[in-house]
C-alpha cells in the first residue's frame, strides 16, 4: 500500500515536488513499520483547513495539519486494522509556507515535518496529553528527520571535476605541461565522480587531443561541454562521451556568462538534442535557473539541466544570495517534478557549495576554478577530497 496524495490547490502555486514528498513519506512509512499500509495525505489552503478545524475540533482558525485516524480506538493496534489504512493528514500548504519562512528552512523540508507530525497523530501518538508525551513525540520526530537525512546520503550528490583550468595554465606558456589527463586521473582517484571538459570553438584550453585522450583514460564519466557549433558536435558524436552539456559560448567571454536561452532557440536546439539522442548521448542544457528555461528544456527533449549557480555564488549582500539560492532551489524543484535530471554549477566554491549540495533534487555539481585554485596551495588531491567532503556531508541533510 501507500501514500495517496490530493492536492485541492494547484501545487505548481508553490513549486511543490510531488514525488519528492511521495518518496520521504514513504521512507517515514518505513521507518515506523507501517509500509503495508495506506494513507490519504491532503494539501489544501488556509481556508479548508480552517473549515475542518472549526468542524471536526470545534477550534476558529486556520492551523498547519490535521490528523484523523481510521480508528481512534484501534489506531494503537495497528495489527488488528483489516483495512490496513491509518487514517488521513490535511496539511494547509498556505501555513507550512509562512511556517518555512520564519525558520528559514524549504518549504519541502517543513511538509516533511508536517507529514512526519501526521503519520505519528494517526499511529496514537498525541502531545496535547501531557508534556511527557509531547516531549516523546517531539523526540521521535527529530529522530525521524534524522534518519531521513541520513537516508538522503544513499542518494548522495556527485561531485564531477571541471579540469579545464589545468590547460589554461598550460596555454600560458604554449607547453605540454601541466596536463589536464593527468589531472583527471589525480581527480578520480582522489573520489571524483566525473571529469568535466569544455572543448570551445577556439580551443583557448582544452584541444582534440585532450578530449581524445580523456576518453580513453577516463574510469568515471566523461561530460563533453559544448556549444552547438557543427564542427563540435561532428567531433562529440565521434568521440561518444557519456554525456554532452550544451552550453552558450561567446568568443570574447573568459568563461561562460550565462545560461542558454532554451526558450528563444528551441527549434535548433531541438534538432542538436535528437543527433545526441539517436546516437545513444544524454544531453544535458545549461540554463539560468528559471521555470521557463526548465521547461523550455523538457519540451525539446533534454535528459538534463544544469542550473547556472555564477549569481548565487557572485551575489554581494546575504539578501541577494538567498534571492538567488531560492531560485535555483524552485528550479531544480520544477525540474524534477517535470521528470528532467538536475546538474548544478559555475563558481561555486568551498564557501558556497554545501547549499546547493544539500539540495535533495540535484544529482552532481560541476566545478573546477576553485578546486584548481586550491590545488596550488594544498595539491590537487587533497582540494578534491576536500571538496568531495563538503559536498558528502552536506548531502546528508535536507
Amino acid at each position: 500500500m501507500t501514500a495517496v496524495f490530493t492536492f485541492n490547490r494547484d501545487p505548481a502555486k508553490f513549486n511543490l515536488c510531488k514525488k519528492l514528498l511521495q518518496r520521504r513519506t514513504a521512507l517515514l512509512m518505513e521507518k515506523l513499520q507501517t509500509a503495508d499500509h495506506g494513507v490519504s495525505i491532503l494539501f489544501t489552503d488556509d481556508q479548508e483547513i480552517g473549515w475542518m478545524n472549526k468542524q471536526y475540533r470545534n477550534r476558529d482558525g486556520a492551523t498547519n495539519v490535521l490528523s484523523f485516524p481510521l480508528n481512534d480506538q484501534d489506531s494503537l493496534l495497528l495489527n488488528t486494522i483489516s483495512e490496513r489504512e491509518l487514517g488521513d493528514i490535511i496539511i494547509s500548504v498556505e501555513t507550512a509556507q509562512k511556517e518555512a519562512v520564519e525558520m528559514d528552512v524549504s518549504l519541502h523540508h517543513r511538509l516533511t515535518w508536517l507529514i512526519t507530525h501526521g503519520l505519528l497523530h494517526l499511529l496514537g501518538y498525541d502531545h496535547e496529553r501531557s508534556e511527557k508525551e509531547a516531549e516523546e513525540m517531539w523526540d521521535l520526530e527529530a529522530d525521524l528527520m534524522q534518519e531521513l537525512y541520513t537516508s538522503r546520503s544513499t542518494q548522495m550528490t556527485q561531485l564531477a571535476i571541471n579540469v579545464d583550468h589545468v590547460a589554461t595554465i598550460r596555454e600560458a606558456r604554449g607547453i605540454t605541461e601541466p596536463d589536464p589527463v593527468a589531472a583527471a586521473s589525480i581527480c578520480e582517484l582522489a573520489g571524483a565522480a566525473g571529469i568535466v571538459v569544455h572543448l570551445r570553438e577556439d580551443r583557448r584550453h582544452i584541444n582534440d587531443r585532450d578530449v581524445r585522450l580523456l576518453r580513453q583514460t577516463i574510469k568515471t564519466r566523461m561530460n563533453l561541454e559544448m556549444g552547438a557549433n557543427k564542427e563540435i558536435i561532428r567531433i562529440a558524436l565521434d568521440l561518444q562521451p557519456d554525456m554532452v552539456t550544451l552550453v552558450p559560448e561567446k568568443r570574447q567571454e573568459l568563461t561562460t556568462e550565462g545560461g542558454l536561452n532554451v526558450a528563444g532557440q528551441k527549434k535548433k536546439l531541438a534538432k542538436t538534442i535528437a543527433r545526441f539522442t539517436k546516437a545513444g548521448i544524454p544531453v544535458s542544457l545549461f540554463i539560468d535557473p528559471e521555470r521557463k528555461q526548465v521547461k523550455a528544456s523538457l519540451d525539446i527533449g533534454a535528459t538534463y539541466v544544469e542550473l547556472h549557480t555564477g549569481k548565487y555564488c557572485d551575489a554581494v549582500s546575504e539578501e541577494t544570495q538567498e534571492n538567488e539560492y531560492q531560485q535555483i532551489a524552485e528550479a531544480a524543484e520544477a525540474a524534477y517534478q517535470m521528470g528532467l535530471r538536475i546538474n548544478a554549477g559555475h563558481g561555486l566554491d568551498y564557501q558556497t557549495t554545501a547549499r546547493i549540495a544539500a539540495l535533495d533534487t540535484i544529482e552532481e555539481l560541476s566545478i573546477g576554478h576553485a578546486i584548481i585554485t586550491r590545488a596550488v596551495f594544498v595539491g590537487l588531491d587533497q582540494a578534491v577530497r576536500e571538496m568531495k567532503a563538503i559536498v558528502r556531508d552536506a548531502s546528508m541533510v535536507f
